[in-house]
């Protein structure tokens, strides 16, 4: 394997998800600030800084974990932790993306540009608040929604009230999709020490996970009540009502594979938020 095939192995190019489960928050976020009508160029820097953004996340998250990667049997071939690349070399494509990343929003207001500062301090801290914070998910999520204030700076000039509504709302649905992630690592984390949110829930883990995903949609809901959305918002929030239940015969029964089955399908809860944000301003 050549070294680019490593480096997208580091910002997992192969994977997704992670991408996605940013992107919705902040697609529905921009949506809302602007009553369904997006300037096209904010939301390509979005769409483009997202992708940048996460992929620096993970290149800083592998040389954080890397000590602690090769005692999980899930991540004991990551490029760092096997040796083929190192810590340095990640650090580099990390500095490179968020310096990309920083330059596309330069076209931007100053109040954007300010927030994108905190957003790459979250970013950049996250994977050490596993050392020491019980549930290191409700942070994750801070940094994955930081996306919402953000829109609403680059689109309205300021951050009204809702904006950081919804971006709690996000903090709940992170520790339930990421709780789900954690289920799959638990054996392996509770052996090296890290933190995790399924080891905090204990037994209550997939309770506490239906209860943050009751509270997200609660928020949401919430959210289209303040702008008057209709009936396509209910029906998406509906739908992402029935894949929480889903969620729930995959996870209830701990196992590796259905857990991560789960955490994956947090797309489509956050495609049918979206979704039902975008058609209810479009249909109107």
């Amino acid at each position: 394997m050549n070294k680019l095939q490593l480096y997208f192995r580091l910002i997992r190019l192969d994977k997704p998800i992670g991408t996605v489960l940013l992107l919705w928050p902040t697609l529905s976020a921009l949506w809302l600030a602007s009553h369904g009508v997006p300037d096209w160029r904010i939301l390509l820097i979005f769409c483009l800084g997202t992708f940048l953004m996460r992929s620096a996340g993970c290149a800083v998250n592998d040389y954080a974990d890397q000590d602690f990667d090769r005692h999980v049997k899930r991540t004991a071939e990551r490029p760092i932790t096997s040796g083929r690349i190192s810590g340095k070399e990640a650090l580099a494509v990390a500095g490179v993306l968020a310096f990309v990343a920083f330059l596309l929003i330069q076209p931007l207001n100053a109040l954007t540009k300010q927030l994108s500062v905190a957003a790459l301090l979250i970013a950049g801290t996250y994977p050490y608040f596993k050392r020491f914070f019980a549930i290191p998910q409700a942070y994750l999520g801070i940094a994955f929604g930081f996306g919402i204030p953000m829109s609403y700076a680059a689109v309205q000039g300021t951050v009204p009230a809702v904006a950081w509504w919804l971006l709690a709302a996000n903090v709940f649905w992170a520790v339930a999709y990421d709780t789900e992630y954690a289920m799959v690592d638990r054996d392996d984390d509770l052996k090296i020490g890290i933190r995790t949110s399924a080891i905090t829930f204990g037994q209550f883990d997939v309770a506490a996970i239906m209860l943050c995903y009751a509270v997200n949609l609660g928020m949401l809901l919430a959210a289209g009540v303040h702008y008057s959305l209709g009936l396509w918002f209910y029906a998406g929030l509906a739908v992402a009502a029935g894949c929480a239940g889903y969620h729930y015969t995959l996870i209830r029964g701990r196992e590796r594979a259905p857990c991560f089955a789960a955490f994956r399908h947090n797309n489509w809860l956050g495609a049918a938020v979206f979704a039902g944000i975008a058609l209810d301003f479009a249909l109107r």
